[in-house]
């Protein structure tokens, strides 16, 4: 699966529609052909709104509940999500460049087609997500929970993952061969439908061992 290049917003072909935007986030509102440029939003609930070829540039999410959003056709910069709701949001055609993502909640989240580019996840549930046509590129995602998510062409190229868990989780044509670090705390034995190098499958053994009982011992 080739790896998306990231975009500017001048790329953008919505770009033209965008309206600069600086109100308050509101719940179950329809937000299309917005541009909303260096605003911090603290503790708003903007649950099930729906956002539609938007662009958001440094943007800071301070709490905050987006649960149930909708992201479509979305580009973001520089944005920064810290102990934010956003469970059970969709994102559909989205692309998210240099963004933090700190105790962020997306469990029950559905991705189709978004691509993350130069982000740090720090912290994130993404339990029982959905994720389709995903890719982690130069990404660093440290005590990310996939537990019970399902993953299908979803790819890693020049991420780090550092204390990830992987229990219960479905894997089907995930790419880990380009990830720079393989830090899986939890659910190596979950990995079936993934593809490794050699190298990295040699990293993986011990935990493998463990799952079906191998004991190693050198004399």
């Amino acid at each position: 699966m080739p790896t998306p290049a990231p975009r500017d917003l001048s790329d953008l072909p919505f770009r033209h529609r965008l309206e600069s935007f600086s109100a308050d986030l509101a719940r179950e509102e329809d937000y299309e052909w917005l541009h909303i440029d260096g605003a911090t939003f603290d503790d708003i609930d903007a649950g099930m709104s729906r956002f539609t070829e938007s662009a958001l540039s440094s943007v800071t999410f301070n709490g905050g509940r987006l649960r149930r959003a909708r992201l479509d056709t979305v580009w973001m910069h520089s944005i920064r999500t810290v102990g934010t709701d956003l469970a059970e949001s969709t994102w559909l055609d989205t692309e998210c460049l240099s963004g933090l993502l700190a105790g962020t909640q997306l469990h029950g989240a559905q991705m189709r087609r978004t691509v993350f580019h130069h982000c740090k996840f720090d912290s994130v549930n993404l339990r029982a997500t959905k994720l389709r046509e995903v890719a982690f590129v130069d990404c660093l995602l440290r005590d990310v929970d996939f537990a019970g998510a399902t993953l299908t062409d979803v790819s890693f190229p020049g991420t780090s993952l550092d204390k990830v868990d992987f229990t219960k989780a479905t894997l089907s044509r995930v790419d880990l061969r380009d990830a720079t670090a393989l830090g899986i705390t939890s659910g190596a034995e979950a990995l079936n439908g993934a593809i490794v190098s050699t190298p990295q499958l040699l990293d993986l053994a011990p935990a493998l061992a463990r799952h079906i009982g191998i004991t190693v011992k050198d004399r």
